[in-house]
């Protein structure tokens, strides 16, 4: 891969190591910074060599960035609503020389069907708001607000978005809270996205899970198949050797 690029930064942002193919990231803490479920989700999935692929609510673009390290061919957007984010994917496209696998749109995801127009996608991902809008204690910045709550998409909207910009045998990749699991499950088969993989998250060994990978397919036949746990740290504080893997570029799939 090329060397990265000079591009402006802002106040409070930073450039970040990806930890994978020697790519930074512009991060900012208050604003956003990617986290752990994002890796996860870009690790965990379809990357199919060719085809089209989006990424919802996708923040600073480290969805696509990792994800594009997996699949030589395969082309990616993403969508975020909040200017100074979708921002700040742009200039990570940019700044990882990647303007000509990677493009960004600034919008809703809610009216995406009439950005992209109908089954126009191999593969859509996202790493959406957990919480409901009216539950818990929002969060006094605005764009964490955003990310995190309800406000501006429910899991509702991604599920019905996604079934509707999926081609036929597509695929919609999630990750989220455990504890909505059913929920999930429920909604995707309403629109027509059968749940076909599906990989809980342990933070230990003696935990309850606390985060879900699904993956569905538009117009599956119902079969789901369910991996083996995945427990994030063993003694201690330390990352389990399957992350430490994806972390150190030894590893490029959690599938």
């Amino acid at each position: 891969m090329e060397p990265v690029i000079n591009v402006p930064l802002y106040e409070s942002e930073r450039i970040d190591d990806l930890l994978t193919h020697e790519m930074k990231i512009i991060q900012s803490h208050e604003v956003f910074c990617f986290s752990m479920d994002a890796v996860l989700l870009a690790r965990f999935a379809s990357a199919p060599k060719r085809g089209r692929i989006l990424d919802f609510c996708t923040g600073n673009g480290a969805i696509p960035l990792i994800m594009s390290t997996r699949t030589p061919e395969a082309t990616f957007e993403g969508i975020e609503i909040q200017e100074r984010l979708y921002g700040m994917a742009s200039r990570n496209v940019a700044l990882n020389r990647l303007e000509g696998r990677i493009t960004m749109h600034h919008g809703d995801v809610k009216e995406a069907v009439e950005r992209f127009g109908h089954a126009k996608f191999d593969v859509i991902t996202c790493n959406p708001p957990y919480m409901p809008a009216t539950g818990g204690e929002k969060n006094i910045s605005e764009h964490f607000a955003i990310a995190r709550h309800e406000i501006m998409l429910s899991l509702e909207d991604v599920i019905r978005v996604g079934s509707q910009l999926l081609k036929n045998g597509g695929k919609l990749a999630m990750v989220h809270r455990s504890t909505r699991l059913i929920e999930i499950i429920s909604l995707m088969r309403q629109y027509g996205i059968e749940p076909k993989r599906m990989r809980l998250v342990y933070p230990r060994r003696d935990a309850e899970p606390n985060m879900v990978l699904i993956e569905g397919m538009r117009g599956g036949k119902p079969e789901l198949r369910i991996a083996p746990p995945l427990i994030v740290y063993e003694n201690g504080e330390e990352y389990c050797e399957e992350l430490q893997e994806i972390y150190f570029g030894r590893r490029d799939s959690l599938a």
